[in-house]
């Protein structure tokens, strides 16, 4: 008659091994406690032994690996919030005044630096508090102002050396400053004022390196100012390079083409030049005036910009 084997449950299993293993019993003892062979007691707490280290480390890499997979997590709504308030930040595009005025210091649960940090407004620009200016800085841009009015071409440097003569010794840089909050800005010639017109025409310069050796080769004409009691006039002369002769010339009180043209008709009636040299001034690149020079059958020639010496022969 065969025996059937006993099945005992991992519980049990686990309890026997764990019970031998404190050693407070012998193998013996506890074989006859629970009813198992002492042999197979032995077995179960050599393989409780070789099995716990691994069950624990089971444990903490399970651990680590959840505390991992929340630390990505957590990385990754912080990071969709951050672009969440970049856009919100695009798009509150408001003044800074107008954003002060949106921060609630008694607010229950958001920060004032959450609250700048949402608005995308630097924390120290809300507790910043625009100071007004001194008495003596008050004065000394009154005095700028009013020197100002009556002398508007009156550099920084001009401007204090009038302060100091004034009894007040300030420094340049301090008149500077002033000068640039009252907004006040010295009257002189900024660069690009001489602009061409559009639609007029600008020849190249076709005499460097050319020998003026007969008369009526070349002719040059520029403008310039008479200095008079009550104002300026305009002076307009057409010159021969080879023989330095002034062929014609013509005043103005304006500086229209008109004057040009005066010129230029009562010299065109003398002779016909090859080459006729002017500067790039609005007269000479005017319809009217190249208009002239190409029914006569003269092939134009300009200065280039900035070479004074181009024309210097009617120039000096």
């Amino acid at each position: 008659m065969s025996t059937q084997r006993k099945q005992y449950s991992a519980e049990f299993k686990a309890r026997v091994a764990l019970e031998a293993l404190k050693g407070l019993k012998t193998v013996n003892e506890v074989a006859s406690t629970y009813g198992v062979h002492p042999t197979q007691i032995a077995h179960w707490k050599h393989r409780l032994q070789k099995e716990m280290p691994e069950l624990f480390s089971a444990r903490r890499d399970k651990r680590e690996r959840d505390q991992e997979a929340w630390q990505a997590q957590l990385y990754q709504q912080i990071g969709q919030l951050k672009v969440e308030l970049d856009w919100v930040k695009k798009k509150l595009d408001l003044p800074r005044h107008v954003k002060r005025g949106l921060i609630e210091p008694e607010h229950p649960q958001i920060s004032i630096a959450r609250q700048c940090e949402l608005l995308g407004l630097p924390r120290a620009t809300y507790y910043y508090h625009v100071q007004g200016e001194s008495p003596e800085n008050l004065q000394l841009m009154r005095l700028l102002d009013e020197q100002d009015t009556q002398t508007p071409y009156y550099g920084v440097r001009r401007m204090t050396a009038w302060l100091r003569r004034q009894g007040s010794p300030v420094h340049r840089k301090r008149v500077a400053r002033r000068l640039h909050t009252m907004g006040l800005e010295t009257i002189y010639p900024k660069p690009r004022l001489t602009q061409l017109h559009p639609a007029h025409r600008v020849y190249p310069y076709v005499l460097r390196g050319v020998p003026i050796t007969r008369v009526n080769h070349v002719w040059s004409t520029d403008i310039t100012y008479i200095r008079l009691q009550g104002g300026f006039i305009s002076l307009v002369a057409v010159r021969d390079w080879c023989s330095r002769y002034v062929l014609s010339w013509a005043v103005s009180s304006t500086m229209d083409v008109g004057c040009c043209l005066e010129a230029l008709d009562h010299a065109l009636a003398v002779a016909r030049p090859a080459i006729f040299n002017t500067a790039q001034g609005a007269q000479c690149t005017s319809f009217d005036f190249t208009g002239r020079l190409e029914a006569a059958g003269v092939r134009m020639s300009m200065d280039g910009r900035g070479r004074a010496l181009d024309n210097v022969l009617v120039e000096r």
